[in-house]
């Protein structure tokens, strides 16, 4: 049985710090390598400062995995889908490496993404780095909570991890996305609306009445059904990121089904055939997008055994 990247089902932490990388070309074999010592070198960090919960994942981009793993591909890889729609866009912006490190101590993640750049050196180029924080009790910046959609306990394995047969069991699909948030905008407009426009009640996150929610809602736009009419679910790993001039979200989604994320995406950019798409892409905008997967510890391992 593979053993599944812990910080993708992990809880909550107080700090993220995630990273973005492009590759320098002719590395493919030292990547691998070193992509295979990264479970270690977690494990370290995490037995190092125990009380921290220290988790790191790592993913490798959908346009970038032919190159790196050329014999094999999980089967619906894809670049991610950039969605264009009236004022309404998700760009792509192709990654090669991204890793989301996270713990309860900021400085811990510093020293995870230290010993990160020290293990790959210059085979790598840093394109982003995005820190970010628990806000509250788990709140976007928006003021509301996050997440409440998500599974619980074991179900968490079940939503992102696939299970089954093959080399690419207990990975998962991963797309992620950097919102910036109109804050002034948002705080311009009373609670009352803000929360018809989630779907939620900003003090105690209950649900709007089904009768006041309308179609534009959030939440609304943001539950989408399969052919059985089962919920399609994803879980997401959202981290608000900000300082006093840019404020925003950023988005993380595993998944176990690649369709689900693209799914749920498109229902809230283009809406329903009445023009009723999500209301809050009125108050943030996505600016950056990238697709990977996430591939098993011992995936990891036994292809850098490979050289």
């Amino acid at each position: 049985m593979s053993r599944e990247q812990w910080g993708i089902c992990s809880e909550a932490n107080l700090h993220g710090l995630h990273l973005f990388f492009n590759t320098h070309e002719g590395y493919e074999p030292a990547i691998r390598e070193a992509l295979s010592q990264l479970p270690a070198l977690f494990d370290e960090i995490n037995e190092q400062f125990s009380e921290a919960m220290f988790s790191g994942v790592v993913a490798i981009g959908a346009n970038f995995w032919s190159e790196l793993y050329p014999s094999n591909k999980p089967t619906d890889l894809k670049p991610f889908p950039s969605m264009h729609h009236e004022d309404r866009h998700m760009p792509a912006v192709p990654v090669d490496l991204f890793f989301q490190l996270r713990s309860d101590r900021h400085d811990v993640n510093y020293i995870a993404s230290r010993r990160v750049m020290n293990l790959f050196g210059e085979m790598i180029e840093l394109i982003e780095q995005v820190p970010c924080f628990r806000y509250l009790d788990g709140r976007d910046l928006t003021g509301f909570v996050k997440g409440t959609a998500n599974a619980k306990g074991r179900q968490r394995r079940n939503v992102a991890l696939i299970n089954g047969p093959g080399p690419f069991n207990n990975g998962s699909y991963v797309h992620v996305q950097r919102f910036r948030h109109n804050i002034n905008r948002w705080q311009g407009i009373p609670t009352e609306e803000q929360e018809l426009i989630i779907g939620r009640c900003k003090s105690d996150n209950a649900r709007v009445s089904q009768e006041e929610l309308p179609e534009t809602a959030h939440t609304y736009r943001a539950r989408c059904f399969d052919t059985d009419g089962n919920p399609i679910q994803i879980l997401r790993q959202s981290m608000p990121y900000g300082n006093l001039s840019t404020q925003g979200l950023l988005f993380i989604s595993y998944c176990a089904i690649q369709d689900s994320f693209e799914r749920i995406l498109a229902n809230m950019v283009f809406g329903s055939d009445e023009g009723n798409y999500d209301h809050l892409l009125n108050y943030t905008t996505a600016e950056t997008g990238a697709a990977f997967f996430a591939p098993s510890i011992d995936y990891l391992i036994n292809q850098g055994n490979l050289g």
